[in-house]
């Protein structure tokens, strides 16, 4: 079942994307050469604790982490560690989930460190895209598969590969809530929007094939074929004029 919010919920809900966007922003600084990724972990759980929010990550499924942190080739769940150093011409991907009066919202952005051959800007550049061109079709009455479309074609018409393993999902009181939304499929099937829903959206793109494997650890999701990934995600609130993004301080 596809839950509907209330004004009271969507009201906690915009506070805690402008509290995570704040915390991503934040992060930003320690984006650099000879950090590690558990030391940004660190650091995004430090300011979200200050800023009275939950990390909703850690203890999910055993998760022990308030982010996770894909490097390059990781596409989703990379886990934060003292042994993963950031280097010049990186791409790092950071997906974190918080809650404010136990209501939740999610997202992810690309950083890169120092500077970045073009190949890496471009698949930022498409994800990103892919994302924004998905959420401005959002509206009530529209089906969730045509947000799907909308995304599959923009990241293969540059030829990039969208991850079929993976998918967006609904967000509230859950971090995980109906429905599931792929990245791709055929407009006009699954449920219709409607107002007061909230949605994560987020592409999941390759460089190459489409294909993802799992790391031994259990939750690393890189490329199959060792390619360069892209991962971007916002919480977005379906409202009667069209659609709010929660997750972007402006």
């Amino acid at each position: 079942m596809i839950i509907i919010k209330d004004s009271q919920v969507i009201d906690n809900m915009r506070v805690a994307g402008k509290l995570l966007a704040s915390v991503m922003e934040l992060a930003e600084v320690k984006i650099k050469p000879k950090v590690s990724t558990l030391e940004i972990d660190e650091f995004i759980e430090k300011n979200m604790l200050e800023l009275g929010m939950k990390c909703v990550c850690k203890g999910y499924c055993g998760y022990k982490h308030a982010s996770c942190i894909s490097i390059n080739d990781v596409v989703i769940h990379g886990i934060p560690s003292k042994d993963i150093v950031l280097k010049n011409g990186d791409l790092v991907k950071i997906d974190i989930a918080g809650s404010y009066k136990n209501y939740c919202v999610d997202m992810t952005r690309c950083f890169f460190v120092g500077k970045v051959i073009p190949k890496v800007h471009k698949i930022v550049d498409v994800a990103q895209n892919a994302l924004d061109v998905g959420i401005s079709h959002i509206r009530p009455g529209v089906h969730l598969s045509d947000i799907s479309s909308y995304i599959q074609q923009e990241v293969e018409n540059e030829g990039f590969g969208i991850v079929r393993n993976f998918a967006g999902h609904g967000i509230g009181k859950s971090l995980h809530e109906a429905p599931e939304i792929p990245n791709f499929g055929k407009p006009g099937e699954g449920p219709i929007l409607k107002s007061g829903m909230t949605l994560a959206i987020e592409p999941m793109i390759t460089e190459g094939d489409y294909k993802v494997k799992i790391d031994k650890d259990g939750w690393t999701i890189r490329t199959a074929d060792g390619g360069l990934a892209a991962h971007v995600e916002d919480t977005v609130l379906v409202n009667d004029n069209g659609f709010e993004i929660l997750t972007r301080k402006k």
